[in-house]
């Protein structure tokens, strides 16, 4: 059980970081709209490896990239990477809220895999909560939506993507650093990101204000996830979660703001109900743990 630290300090932490994500995802659906993925995803990623190794390899030298299970630990990089470019690409078609919404069952497949992969029961509270999150997904993309069918695609294969990074991230934290695994999954998507660009091309360069909004793009992604593991060292993950699904409404504002897009009233109850089976996921975590 965690003594330490000050859970208001984690709070307002884990508020900044979803803010920063939000943001970013903003950032994003207006530079997708622009610029070709792989541009996008480049900075963002070198950004991220950078950023990483500044921080940690003059302290922790050949450490920050030793690994005992180095297929596992790239297989969990390319993941993510593959998932952030379904994210962009579904921004590109879809609108923020809904994107982020929809990407929010996250929670609930990891439970259903943790079953078959990490030999976790679900119980009947568990299955509850996987109906409500795919009402909830139901309600948001159903028939006369108005939603891209194809974005809703892609916004449900990056649930799916970022369930596997998810499981692997709890396989190899048992036999990896932290810092190994950031540095790896910069790598990874450093290294995809810049050869699909240079292979593919950029048909448009960015200008120079678009330049500096990929660099903040890059960087809001970064200091969030950074703002979001120090969050965790302040107060445990049960405090957090409910935290966490701020970004939801972050994004609606958000995309509310630039964009003038808002859900409709069956698209706001199929958000909460995503958002109460993320948190019956959490609660549910919390008490596996506690037993």
């Amino acid at each position: 059980m965690q003594t330490d630290g000050n859970p208001l300090r984690g709070v307002v932490l884990v508020l900044a970081a979803t803010f920063l994500f939000a943001f970013g995802d903003t950032l994003g659906k207006h530079l997708s709209m622009l610029y070709a993925a792989t541009l996008i995803l480049s900075a963002r990623y070198l950004i991220n490896l950078v950023l990483v190794l500044l921080t940690m390899w003059p302290r922790h030298r050949s450490a920050v990239w030793a690994t005992n299970r180095t297929g596992l630990v790239l297989l969990r990089g390319l993941l993510l990477a593959v998932a952030t470019v379904t994210m962009l690409l579904a921004l590109r078609v879809m609108p923020v809220a809904e994107t982020v919404a929809i990407i929010y069952i996250t929670p609930v497949l990891l439970m259903l895999a943790s079953g078959p992969i990490l030999g976790e029961k679900v119980s009947a509270l568990g299955w509850v909560c996987v109906a409500l999150g795919f009402a909830g997904v139901l309600l948001i993309a159903r028939p006369g939506s108005g939603l891209d069918s194809w974005g809703v695609i892609l916004c449900l294969l990056n649930a799916v993507l970022g369930t596997g990074y998810h499981l692997l991230t709890r396989i190899l934290t048992r036999t990896e650093t932290t810092m190994s695994l950031l540095f790896h999954t910069a790598l990874v998507g450093s290294v995809l990101s810049v050869g699909a660009t240079l292979v593919v091309g950029a048909e448009t360069m960015p200008t120079p204000f678009d330049a500096l909004m990929i660099l903040i793009y890059g960087t809001c992604a970064t200091v969030g996830h950074l703002l979001l593991t120090s969050a965790y060292r302040e107060a445990p993950a049960s405090t957090l979660a409910p935290v966490n699904y701020m970004h939801i409404a972050f994004a609606t504002l958000l995309g509310w703001l630039v964009f003038r897009d808002l859900p409709d009233a069956l698209g706001f109850i199929g958000m909460a109900l995503i958002a109460v089976s993320g948190l019956i996921a959490a609660w549910r975590a919390r008490s596996a743990a506690a037993t």
